[in-house]
């Protein structure tokens, strides 16, 4: 459920910071390499604060030394701060280094401008055409645009240079994910590439366990960098309370910096927080293994802040992945995939390298957003029309998709699509998304379209101008659609052939709108024009969904965490 990883480190070319620097010193005054290297060891160390600190006085002192500011740059993207004037600064004092050019399409695509970030990219390409790193990055830009050809074009690109650049491939994966082209059979042989890369790196993976083998309570420990406000937070936050802690002992092992309000309200929730950011595979296998784990969880798969070769070194005995990214990891050291009955079922079982462990109702369960933000009256009673919605990321959107929505706004010549999206902040993106529809014969005066709001609160008013929501396929929203239901706003979904597009039907299912879920794209376009006949239905449904899903699986947080304890030790006890 999230978007792509960015490359770990501000230098791009994949070498050490120093050796950029050995090439970068200008001949006007530098610092000393000591300095230089006290620099380098800090970012090495994850003291990013530290580091901004003494970037910023090196910058005061040396205002014409380009890594200065690059890592001055660096120190602020890793706080998630505002590090595209660093690396403007970069690229101006070194407009011939490829690495500058890379760092500044890091910070532009940071800043949501995915198309300038994409010129950035091409122009360290054209100064390097072998740099991996910026193929892999560039393949990045390209997705969350839409473009996913090009995107997987990229990646493809950047594993020939680099045949064990795990993180292209993992992005490879993620990619593969929203087009249309693939079968679950061709997901998996990427899936098991990535696998096998992650385990050629490991040097001796763990056999033994220190864990307690009969234990009181389980040791769970949780891998994650989005153990705040971000959908793995959401699904997790209510989970979280209701553990019970005489049975689970929870350690959380957050592998980005990122906190706020949200980790702050979960903290306490663990007995230990350890993070892993600074610490290579090796050294954070080492310390979960001994943390005495019982069950390690993946909750990221081949998404953002990812860590899922630490798996590889089977620093747990039991170890499953969830949540992150509903598909295959690919990864033989990771025993469980955990589904549920309708979007995992036996017959997909040759989709996943895991063993799938099945909840008995929902894999998912959405913490209770704000309940002070009332379901609005159907706008369509005032409007006169239909507005259709989709709060999905972008890249979800495919060709495919927008060509079926276009089919609906033609055969309902009055409605309106309402998309919102974090790439839409972007206005060379809003152009590029009005050619699109054009392309299908669809007005810029039938589109709304807007970028991220702040506030979680202000992105779910939103849906108060929405009548119904449309799911992309066959990557459909699972947040979203979680809280478009809340909000009272019913989803419109495709029926798919792989646990990604059955979370649609999973959650329908146990919404109990399984009426909303089409088998193929005619009755798509069908139910949308049957359910915007009705606004009588439309209106009774409206008023009475939230009620509907609070007491369904899909909001139950006591009944889920009951359901998942029992998972969990029923996971431990089957490998015994």
């Amino acid at each position: 459920m999230k978007p792509e990883r960015n490359a770990p480190c501000s230098c791009g070319s994949g070498k050490k910071f120093k050796h950029c620097c050995d090439r970068k010193v200008a001949s006007s005054p530098t610092p000393t390499s000591d300095v230089i290297n006290q620099h380098i060891a800090l970012y090495s160390a994850g003291r990013y604060a530290e580091l901004e600190s003494r970037a910023r006085t090196l910058v005061e002192q040396f205002p014409n030394f380009g890594f200065g500011w690059q890592l001055l740059g660096g120190a602020l993207q890793m706080q998630n701060k505002d590090a595209l004037p660093a690396f403007q600064k970069m690229a101006e004092l070194m407009p011939n280094e490829a690495d500058a050019h890379y760092n500044l399409g890091i910070a532009l695509k940071s800043a949501g401008r995915f198309e300038d970030a994409i010129l950035s990219y091409r122009r360290a390409l054209q100064l390097n055409p072998n740099y991996a790193e910026a193929h892999y990055n560039l393949g990045n830009a390209l997705k969350q645009l839409g473009q996913l050809s090009e995107a997987e074009a990229s990646f493809r690109h950047a594993m020939k240079l680099k045949p064990d650049f795990i993180d292209a491939q993992g992005n490879l994966v993620f990619c593969l994910n929203f087009s249309t082209q693939y079968t679950p059979e061709d997901y998996l042989s990427e899936a098991l590439r990535f696998g096998k890369i992650a385990t050629q790196k490991v040097t001796s993976r763990y056999t033994a366990w220190l864990c307690n083998p009969q234990p009181q309570r389980l040791k769970v420990g949780i891998v994650s960098g989005d153990l705040c406000h971000h959908p793995v937070g959401y699904f997790t936050e209510s989970l979280l309370a209701l553990l019970d802690p005489t049975r689970i002992e929870l350690i959380a092992y957050p592998t980005q910096p990122k906190e706020d309000d949200l980790t702050v309200r979960i903290k306490p929730r663990f007995a230990q927080w350890h993070s892993l950011v600074g610490l290579n595979d090796q050294a954070a296998a080492q310390l979960i293994h001994a943390d005495r784990v019982n069950v390690l969880l993946d909750l990221s798969g081949h998404t953002a802040h990812s860590r899922l070769p630490i798996f590889a070194w089977k620093s747990a005995p039991v170890q499953c992945t969830w949540l992150g990214l509903p598909t295959t990891t690919g990864m033989a050291e990771m025993d469980y995939v955990l589904g549920d009955p309708i979007a995992t079922p036996p017959e997909d079982a040759g989709h996943f390298s895991e063993k799938i462990w099945r909840l008995p109702e929902t894999y998912i369960c959405l913490s209770t957003p704000d309940a002070s933000l009332n379901v609005s009256f159907l706008p369509a009673l005032e409007n006169g029309f239909i507005t259709f919605a989709s709060f999905n990321n972008l890249a979800k959107i495919n060709d495919a998709t927008v060509a079926l929505w276009a089919r609906i706004l033609i055969t309902l010549p009055s409605s309106r699509l309402l998309l919102k999206a974090h790439q839409l902040k972007d206005s060379s993106v809003v152009s590029r998304t009005m050619q699109r529809f054009a392309a299908h014969g669809i007005t810029a005066q039938r589109l709304i379209l807007e970028g991220p709001t702040a506030q979680r609160a202000y992105h779910l008013s939103a849906y108060h101008r929405a009548d119904i929501a449309l799911d992309p396929f066959p990557y459909p929203g699972v947040t979203t659609s979680a809280e478009a239901l809340w909000m009272g706003v019913p989803v419109l979904s495709m029926q798919g052939d792989r646990f990604m597009s059955r979370t649609a039907t999973s959650i329908a299912h146990n919404a109990g709108l399984s009426n909303w879920i089409a088998a193929n794209e005619d009755e798509y376009v069908a139910k949308a024009a049957h359910f915007a006949s009705d606004l009588h239905k439309l209106t009774s449904l409206r008023a009475g969904l939230r009620e509907q899903v609070r007491t369904s699986p899909l909001f139950d947080a006591p009944r889920f965490a009951k359901h998942f304890e029992d998972a969990l030790w029923g996971m431990w006890q089957a490998k015994k």
